[in-house]
Formats: C-alpha cells, sequence, structure tokens
C-alpha cells in the first residue's frame, strides 16, 4: 500500500573495480554541473563573459567544500575537532584507531556563509557588480544543487528523520534497523524543488531581478525556514544541542531568515537620471 514502510539498503554507489563512485559524491557532481549551466545561461542574458564564468565556478565549489567542512566542525562538533585539528580537511580519522572516513561531515549553514563571503571576493577581483546583484543570481543555482546534496543524503542514510510510530516512512537497514523513520531528506529536497522554481521563476518572469537584494533575500527566507521546519522531524546531528528549545540547525536558520526578510523588504534609494 501507498503508506507501507519502504525497506531501504542502497550500496555505498557504482563499483568500477577500481574505485568506486559513491553516490554522494555523485550528488555533488550533479549539483555542480547544473549550477554551472544554470549561470551561463543568466550570464548570456545579462551579456556577461562566459570566461567569468569559470572564475565563478571555482569560487563556488571552494567556498561551498570549505565552508561546509569548517560549519561541521564549528557549529556541530567543536568538541571533537579542537583536538584533532589535522582531520578536518584530511579523509581519514586517527582515533580511537586510523581509518578512512571519507569527506563527511558538511554543514549547510558554514556552505552559505562561505558562498557569501566568495562573491565579495568574486565582484572585488572579477566581476565589477554588486555584491548582491551577484548573489540574487548565484541564490538560483544553489537552491537546485540543495536538491541533489540532500537526494545525497538520503542515498547515504544519514541526516536522517525521526521514528513515525506508524507503517509509513522508510526503514534505513544500512543502519540496522527494523522500524521505519521519516525520510526528512526527501521532504527537504522537494521543497527546495520549490524553492528553485520560484526563484528561477522571478527572475525570468518578472521585474523582481531589478531589486537589487529582493531575490537573495527571499532565498534566505525560504530556504532557512523549509530548513527550521523540517528539523522538527530530523533526528539530533552529532553533539547537535537538541536539549535547547530550539536545536542547532534552526538556532542556526533565524538570523538567516532575519537578514532575507531585510533584503526583501530594504528601502531603496529612487534612480537618478
Amino acid at each position: 500500500m501507498l503508506f507501507n514502510a519502504i525497506n531501504w539498503s542502497p550500496s555505498e554507489g557504482f563499483d568500477f573495480g577500481f574505485f568506486v563512485l559513491h553516490y554522494y559524491s555523485l550528488m555533488f557532481l550533479i549539483a555542480f554541473g547544473l549550477g554551472w549551466y544554470i549561470m551561463k545561461s543568466i550570464f548570456v542574458r545579462e551579456k556577461i563573459s562566459i570566461e567569468k564564468l569559470d572564475s565563478l565556478f571555482i569560487y563556488v565549489v571552494l567556498a561551498t567544500l570549505i565552508g561546509a567542512r569548517l560549519g561541521h566542525v564549528i557549529f556541530y562538533d567543536w568538541d571533537y575537532f579542537q583536538h584533532h585539528l589535522l582531520e578536518i580537511f584530511l579523509p581519514v580519522r586517527f582515533e580511537p584507531e586510523f581509518e578512512f572516513t571519507g569527506f563527511r561531515g558538511l554543514a549547510s549553514h558554514g556552505a552559505a556563509i562561505g558562498i557569501i563571503t566568495a562573491m565579495y571576493l568574486y565582484k572585488k577581483r572579477v566581476l565589477d557588480k554588486p555584491v548582491l546583484w551577484i548573489l540574487d543570481r548565484i541564490v538560483i543555482p544553489v537552491a537546485s544543487g540543495g536538491v541533489f546534496v540532500r537526494i545525497g543524503n538520503f542515498l547515504n542514510s544519514e541526516i536522517i528523520g525521526k521514528p513515525t510510530n506508524s507503517n509509513y516512512g522508510v526503514v534505513f537497514e544500512n543502519l540496522g534497523e527494523t522500524f521505519p523513520r521519516h525520510p526528512a531528506q526527501l521532504y527537504e529536497s522537494f521543497c527546495y524543488i520549490l524553492v528553485f522554481l520560484l526563484l528561477w521563476y522571478l527572475y525570468w518572469k518578472t521585474n523582481k531581478r531589478e531589486k537589487v537584494g529582493y531575490i537573495f533575500g527571499l532565498f534566505l527566507v525560504l530556504l532557512w525556514t523549509v530548513r527550521f521546519c523540517i528539523e522538527f522531524v530530523k533526528e539530533p546531528q552529532v553533539n547537535e544541542r537538541a536539549t535547547w528549545f530550539l536545536n542547532t540547525g534552526q538556532w542556526l536558520s533565524i538570523p538567516f531568515i532575519i537578514a532575507g526578510l531585510y533584503f526583501m523588504y530594504r528601502p531603496t534609494k529612487p534612480r537618478t537620471v
């Protein structure tokens, strides 16, 4: 039946013999690749040299990975990493025994801060446009990327939801479980599809792009409101302060939502002719 639990036990990825392409890594590749094509269409519309797009791609990739990693370390697992600084950017763990872990532990709040910072540097060094003008456009592919990142989390059986206490849900058999949980990753991914479609529509079909900062502000409000709400059905993450009235992810989302409202409704100076 439709509401029966789904047993979920995927493999790690595509095994080519000499290496395994992990699904999570593949989702990141798709996110970055699709993001490049989306920004290419925007650059063409804005009559900006495609050469500047290559630089933007590098800035965004580095900002996303470095920011997301530092976000996880600082916001979620500092108690461990303050004593294991070498492991922050290494794909291994030295304690309790040496283990190859791959690059795991990424936080979207850190990625957001990283991308905003990188766009400031990109504006200074590459593209002479207002930072908010750039952010109004970069958040469109960022929203689409969030869709695939959460699908990757689902394929990895991570960032899982709370038990449904019913026949509905997903049984994450790779975790050794026999009871269904909320597929919180898929809830979030679906919501990000809607965020992406709305931002895309506003940019291409309305004049909202002419109000500098509006699309960026709306992105912040929508994306972090989704994150705030979905957290109610998620299990706490590593060392998360789940005993607070709200968890870490929700507290970190609130400043982004407030900032988004500011950028949407801040007074703008009239243009002078």
